[in-house]
């Protein structure tokens, strides 16, 4: 199975690129973007100068447990670079959701409680709210990880969007939002 394959069938479909969306990061965005693929793994993600967002984490079920989710953040901490990434909050009907946040905490993700991100998926036209936990080596203020949160969003998910969806997806002050107050945060239940 492709790593494309493996990918679009444990991600919800609102929160899939097109396989030809990401094959052009790929291609046309080479420095910045970036794949690890091995048989049981698959990690897409985009390393800046100042940070690591995570497009894509994905483990094969036959290999939780053994630390390679583990194994592929250690690689990413080891840059000394902020690392971020988007979860959907915890649904308890998909048990895997409750899961990954456990996985992210162990791992000193916390989540970023003063960043709302609401997308318009172009596939179902549906809104998602997802939430972003961060990893820092040092302390950082939420409006830093907001930033690279912008310009994930402006260079990596909107890159050439109406192109291959045929329509733009929402702005950027329409689909993030820095607030004044925090939230309280999702990983505290887990």
């Amino acid at each position: 199975m492709n790593w494309y394959t493996k990918l679009n069938q444990y991600f919800p479909v609102e929160e899939m690129k097109s396989r030809e969306h990401m094959e052009t990061l790929l291609e046309e965005k080479g420095k910045v973007y970036r794949k690890d693929e091995g048989p049981k793994h698959v990690l897409m993600y985009v390393e800046f100068k100042d940070f690591i967002f995570v497009d894509y984490l994905f483990v094969s079920k036959e290999a939780r447990g053994e630390g390679l989710g583990k194994k592929l953040l250690e690689k990413l901490k080891a840059t000394g670079k902020t690392i971020l990434l988007e979860v959907e909050p915890v649904n308890y009907e998909d048990t895997d959701t409750e899961k990954r946040l456990r996985f992210y905490q162990r791992e000193g993700f916390v989540h970023a409680t003063q960043i709302g991100y609401n997308r318009r998926s172009l596939a179902t036209g549906e809104n998602t709210v997802l939430e972003i936990l961060y990893w820092t080596p040092e302390p950082r203020d939420e409006k830093e990880v907001y930033e690279a949160m912008k310009w994930t969003y402006e260079n990596i998910h909107t890159y050439k969007d109406e192109e291959f969806y045929g329509e733009s997806y929402d702005p950027t002050n329409k689909v993030l939002t820095f607030l004044t107050e925090k939230r309280d945060s999702i990983l505290d239940d887990n």
